[in-house]
């Protein structure tokens, strides 16, 4: 996940993006590793192509783990997060090669609860935003 802190608040882009049933569903940018990369380069390759902005890792956040089925198949998927400090770019999903996402957009941490989708993903927004509001 990429963050953006500005104008007194951390700003976290999200991609949106249809699901196999046609539901819009807006979540974290994710991918696969590339033969060679780190889960770090990937993290960073695959939010700059999915949103458009570039990064640079500064803590992992956890690991989401789950499965789904295909018509045809069961698949495991094991997802490494990591917060990211937005250095550049602008917001698009012109660069996802994939052409999996439809949208992608800014949204202020502390309201991202009520956009993504997923439980496991706004675990992974609470895990960066503890980060982020130091010790307590």
């Amino acid at each position: 996940m990429i963050i953006d802190v500005r104008g007194g608040f951390a700003w976290l882009a999200l991609i949106a993006r249809y699901n196999r049933a046609g539901r819009l569903e807006w979540c974290l940018p994710k991918g696969h590793v590339e033969p060679g990369e780190t889960l770090v380069e990937t993290a960073v390759r695959e939010v700059a192509e999915e949103t458009g902005i570039s990064g640079r890792a500064l803590v992992t956040l956890g690991t989401i783990d789950y499965w789904f089925s295909t018509p045809r198949f069961r698949i495991h998927k094991r997802v490494h997060h990591y917060l990211l400090e937005a250095l550049g770019g602008e917001i698009t999903i012109e660069n996802d090669p994939d052409h999996e996402a439809v949208e992608a957009a800014w949204f202020r941490l502390d309201e991202v609860d009520q956009r993504l989708t997923f439980a496991n993903e706004r675990r992974i927004a609470h895990a960066a935003w503890q980060h982020l509001s130091g010790p307590a």
